[in-house]
């Protein structure tokens, strides 16, 4: 017994020390690793919250059009014609809804796989091309190679931005990782020494380009076009590379996949089509204002920084150490060390492309996530490598891991504070939050992700975990504050338009119209199932216009604020209150009645 018992332990031993040369199970534990952040990150909790007003239910709502009328060809909201954007989350979310029914948990598997199959391409780029040449042996900077993967994969899994559009019902997601997979794919045959693992590399990023074309529209090849020539071309590999990626071929690939649903559609559309999606939603958002989205050339700069928390306090000293100004280094070097050059050219033009554009949202950042993500965890990986064999800590480790425990410390204060910073758009959310003590679990969560970052930094066996605190402070703030909270935030913000949707599925008469007098919730659309007016200015001029005098229209359901009600000058015995919820209320009135007011 103690022999074998002897021989587990010496086992296990030579496991712990030299676990870089055991491939199989690293994999293993790797697989194992993704889908328990994966699970904690995407699909936790996926469905538990209604369609978030206003962008998601336009998404979804058009989905669901498309799978009662079977028309994939144009997509349609509310009665009307939508050509934001085209179909690939439609498609999708469609796939979902017949395989797990018409639900938002089937709204948002989509998002939520794409950002899965993206964070998995990060980390296998960066298992197989993070450098760590100068180490001396082959298992030392496999095994580098492989903790800088772990890192990536956490980072990509554990950042706000890829949380929260990964779990929302949006396209946003899927460009990003159709970008991401593709750029990947494209440097993943720019590296590989073999020329058939190229051609299936290049044959992805074709692919890929083309689905995020179908994601989103021209930017989806625009950007890679960009971001490739502007890499081929500091690193003077473009023409031998044009040659390797076999354009013609790749190209032939590109437009099967991508143009077949824009013939179609204009052939189904015409001039509507092509004014509204290339015109208003393309060439206008990027040359002016589109829908009040204005911001100023910096707006980008704080948006990557809160969208990556808390790593991106690492970020600036990561871009700096590219030294991309050495440009005979890098072109004396192989390609297969020139990742952190490409993800420095990924995230500039991304950056720079959205800086100029007049439209300005958060998302549009999204595609330059990863970029990040690689630069961060290619410095950091190297960095906490080189502080864990000295005693003596450098200056830049000293401020940026500092700079790192007072973001922690901050996200920890605010954590406390939050039930007071509370808008007044959710009354009783502040109360709420406060008695839950969410709030509180949150705080402290952070402040023992501070103290394990501090103890990490001062600790040279401990340094090259330094990051620890980041990844076990997020994880355990998703999973024990975050998704919590925003079920209450629901229960308050959502919920009450959920109630008063089902209750107008059991009460509406047939031809009876149902409008939303005060509020744009287009939420109410997916919920009441019924084509919605919505009116939020020039009420009563709507209203005359609607109901001219000679309509045959009785009674219609209203959905409104009792605000927007004394606006009307209506008394409460004008009309009949069907369900009072939350700030909202159902009622049904005579247009006569409504008219004369």
């Amino acid at each position: 017994m103690n022999s074998q018992k002897s021989e587990f332990n010496s086992f296990f031993k030579t496991i712990w020390e030299s676990w870089e040369n055991y491939p199989k199970i690293t994999w293993g534990i790797s697989i194992v690793g993704l889908f328990l952040l994966s699970a904690i990150a995407f699909l936790s909790h996926l469905g538990d919250i209604g369609l978030i007003d206003k962008t998601e239910p336009m998404f979804v709502e058009a989905a669901r059009q498309m799978h009662l009328t079977g028309d994939w060809i144009t997509p349609y909201w509310n009665g009307e014609t939508r050509f934001d954007k085209p179909p690939l989350i439609y498609w999708l979310i469609v796939i979902a809804f017949q395989t797990v029914g018409v639900n938002e948990w089937g709204a948002r598997f989509p998002s939520a796989i794409a950002a899965i199959l993206s964070t998995f391409l990060v980390f296998y780029t960066l298992r197989y091309f993070s450098g760590f040449i100068s180490l001396e042996t082959e298992s030392a900077r496999t095994r580098q190679r492989w903790i800088g993967a772990w890192w990536g994969m956490a980072m990509m899994a554990l950042n706000p931005a890829w949380v929260a559009w990964g779990r929302t019902g949006v396209s946003d997601m899927l460009l990003a990782s159709c970008m991401t997979i593709s750029l990947l794919a494209f440097f993943l045959g720019y590296a590989q020494p073999k020329t058939r693992q190229k051609k299936g590399w290049y044959f992805i990023f074709y692919s890929f380009s083309a689905l995020a074309v179908l994601a989103k529209g021209p930017i989806g090849i625009v950007l890679p076009v960009l971001i490739i020539a502007g890499f081929l071309s500091y690193t003077q590999q473009w023409q031998k590379v044009l040659w390797e990626m076999q354009l013609l071929k790749g190209s032939l690939v590109f437009l099967i996949i991508a143009v077949p649903w824009f013939i179609l559609v204009t052939m189904a559309n015409g001039q509507a089509y092509l004014e509204t999606f290339f015109g208003h939603h393309n060439f206008a958002r990027f040359t002016s204002v589109v829908s009040n989205h204005p911001g100023p050339w910096f707006y980008y700069f704080p948006v990557i920084l809160v969208a990556l928390l808390p790593w991106s306090v690492y970020l600036p000293v990561a871009i700096y150490q590219v030294k991309f100004w050495k440009i005979q280094d890098w072109r004396s070097q192989d390609r297969s060390q020139h990742l952190g050059l490409f993800a420095l050219f990924w995230l500039v033009i991304i950056f720079v492309f959205f800086s100029l554009s007049a439209t300005k949202l958060p998302s549009y950042i999204l595609p330059s996530i990863p970029a990040g993500v690689i630069l961060i965890s290619l410095w950091g990986n190297q960095q906490n490598q080189i502080e864990s064999e000295q005693p003596k800590i450098s200056i830049p480790f000293l401020i940026t891991g500092f700079a790192n425990i007072l973001v922690l410390l901050i996200l920890a204060i605010a954590s406390f504070l939050s039930p007071q910073l509370v808008g007044d758009d959710t009354p009783n959310f502040s109360q709420l939050l406060q008695s839950s003590h969410l709030t509180t679990v949150s705080g402290i969560i952070w402040l023992i992700a501070s103290g394990i970052t501090l103890y990490c930094l001062l600790k040279p066996q401990w340094r090259r975990a330094v990051w620890a605190g980041n990844a076990l402070g997020f994880f355990a703030f998703m999973g024990l504050a975050a998704l919590p909270v925003g079920q209450l935030l629901d229960t308050q913000r959502h919920l009450p338009l959920r109630q008063l949707s089902a209750t107008v599925r059991q009460v509406h008469q047939p031809n009876e119209p149902l409008l939303v007098i005060g509020i744009f919730k287009p939420s109410l659309v997916y919920y009441t199932q019924q084509t919605i007016e919505f009116m939020t200015y020039d009420i009563q001029q709507r209203l005359l216009k609607l109901f001219p005098l000679d309509t045959p229209v009785d009674t219609v359901l209203i959905i409104t604020r009792p605000k927007d009600i004394a606006k009307l000058g209506l008394q409460y015995s004008d009309y009949q209150l069907l369900q009072d919820q939350g700030d909202y209320q159902l009622i049904r009135i005579k247009v006569k009645v409504l008219l004369k007011r």
